[in-house]
């Protein structure tokens, strides 16, 4: 199933065609209505459920139509724990000498769209300390647009719906919402329970970000035809502020962030990527850093995080190999079927370096990697800081397992019959 465009020109900027919009969202439009909102002021409060396929009407500003796709039911995670559920181990990193620039998409099943394990009540944790010290920077939705809340809302009951049925053993649906069995926690995911404004009631990004490990965010299509990032909840972010990136356009985004070879490889490929994403075909791509702090929430090295720039350039140079961590994304993108918004789930997989060069093969497979970046990737990923202690460590721990015969001298993994396939 495609998504479903419109071709005339003037039907982008709003021609005569309805968007549809559920009743009972109201009661939060008109929360919104009295400071920000000012186009949706008069619509009256409903108390007809979310659920219900009751809708009114508004003025669409962008060519997306809901389309009828129901995301497959994921099957049960055989046996999960959280005492004994391991993080998946993602290396995703390659042999040089050649470091390619590419999105780096794989097809997603539906069974991997939301990944915990033993780690939940760490992540948990930091995330409850990060909403009390940081609060409404964190989270954040658009109110210039009523389908941004609806976007918001839409991945809220799709989080619902999901994690009951792939984590029985953690949560239990609700005729309201749901329950985390491990902390007692009951949600309410009806939206007079919800409100972008600070106040008693809670941001549902927000809530989205608490039911699970991942950061969120969500890029809605404008009538130029760019995507923008308009509702997100970045909590573990690390590198970046939510309060920098917010409302800005994907362009604007990997140019602000210096991301490298965005302009000359990535740029026309990404564009065309997110115009094509259809609800049924989600997709993963995973990439990874080195960070020379402990702190999962926000590297301390490069700043505080309320400083004007913070940056590489502020960072300890040659720091013990103790402090090197390896911090790996895996996001998934999907689009939702209702209000057309991309969704990237954004989870952070945090180990010290020496740790996973324990595994055979790693320590040569990343020294390769590193010194195959060329001299933007290794900026942007801040080598200039560490990269002498980390490669001086991984070269010798290399030669250690070429020396018990665990990896020959090119690399590759003795025994192994077949190379380990990316992002392992």
């Amino acid at each position: 199933m495609r998504r479903k465009r419109s071709n005339a020109r003037d039907d982008r900027h709003g021609s005569g065609r309805d968007l549809q919009i559920p009743r009972s969202l109201l009661p939060v439009f008109n929360d919104l209505a009295r400071d920000q909102t000012q186009r949706i002021a008069n619509l009256a409060v409903s108390s007809v459920p979310y659920f219900a396929g009751n809708v009114l009407t508004l003025t669409p500003t962008q060519a997306w139509q809901p389309v009828d796709f129901k995301r497959p039911d994921p099957v049960p995670y055989p046996d999960w724990s959280v005492t004994e559920t391991p993080p998946l181990p993602y290396r995703p990193f390659r042999h040089g000498p050649v470091y390619n620039i590419t999105m780096g998409l794989r097809n997603m099943q539906w069974d991997e769209w939301i990944e915990l394990d033993n780690h939940y009540l760490r992540y948990h944790t930091d995330k409850a300390r990060r909403i009390a010290e940081r609060g409404p920077k964190c989270s954040m939705i658009d109110t210039s647009d009523p389908r941004y809340l609806d976007g918001a809302l839409e991945l809220l009951e799709e989080l619902t719906s999901y994690l009951p049925q792939r984590y029985p053993t953690l949560f239990h649906r609700t005729t309201h919402g749901l329950i985390n069995i491990l902390t007692k926690e009951t949600f309410d995911i009806r939206p007079n329970h919800l409100s972008v404004n600070s106040g008693p009631r809670e941001n549902p990004m927000q809530l989205c970000a608490r039911l699970i490990q991942d950061d969120l965010a969500i890029m809605f299509e404008k009538s130029d035809g760019k995507y923008y990032l308009l509702a997100a909840s970045i909590l573990l972010a690390g590198f970046w502020r939510l309060t920098d990136k917010f409302g800005m356009s994907l362009e604007e985004i990997h140019l602000s962030g210096d991301v490298p070879g965005y302009e000359t490889k990535l740029h026309k490929g990404m564009a065309n990527f997110f115009r094509r994403l259809s609800p049924e075909k989600p997709v993963l791509r995973n990439n990874y850093f080195i960070q020379v702090d402990d702190d999962l929430a926000w590297s301390h090295s490069i700043g505080p995080e309320d400083s004007e720039s913070p940056s590489w350039n502020t960072a300890q140079k040659d720091k013990a190999i103790e402090n090197h961590f390896f911090r790996s994304e895996r996001q998934s993108l999907r689009r939702l079927p209702r209000s057309g918004g991309v969704v990237f789930t954004i989870r952070t997989y945090f180990e010290p370096v020496k740790k996973i060069v324990e595994e055979s093969g790693v320590p040569g497979r990343l020294a390769s990697a590193v010194r195959s970046w060329g001299e933007d990737v290794g900026r942007y990923k801040g080598k200039e800081r560490y990269g002498d202690v980390l490669l001086e460590f991984l070269d010798r721990e290399h030669e250690k397992q070429v020396a018990e015969g665990l990896v020959g001298e090119d690399g590759e993994v003795v025994g192994r019959e077949e190379e380990r396939r990316y992002p392992w």
